[in-house]
């Protein structure tokens, strides 16, 4: 199973490449913005997240709703934490 995770924007760490720092429950990590680079997200602004790429933004109260909802999933949640753990984009 292949979920999108929720993630706040702490910085865009490189405008010129597309790359931001995100936060997903306190993991910290470097992901590509690129496909969003119509509407290019800011710091505290929230993205969805699949395989280190930002597909979405979103506003906070889905992202709070969907946090929720994906930690409900037990497993398919810990396997995404653990992709999402393992990759950050250097």
């Amino acid at each position: 199973m292949c979920l999108g995770i929720p993630g706040r924007v702490v910085e865009i760490t490189d405008a010129e490449n597309y790359l931001a720092k995100v936060d997903v429950s306190g993991v910290q990590r470097t992901i590509s913005v690129r496909l969003l680079e119509k509407d290019m997200p800011e710091p505290d602004d929230w993205v969805l997240i699949h395989v280190g790429f930002a597909m979405a933004k979103i506003d906070e109260t889905e992202a709070l709703l969907t946090l929720a909802a994906v930690k409900k999933m037990g497993d398919a949640y810990a396997t995404e934490m653990e992709a999402f753990d393992s990759s950050a984009i250097v």
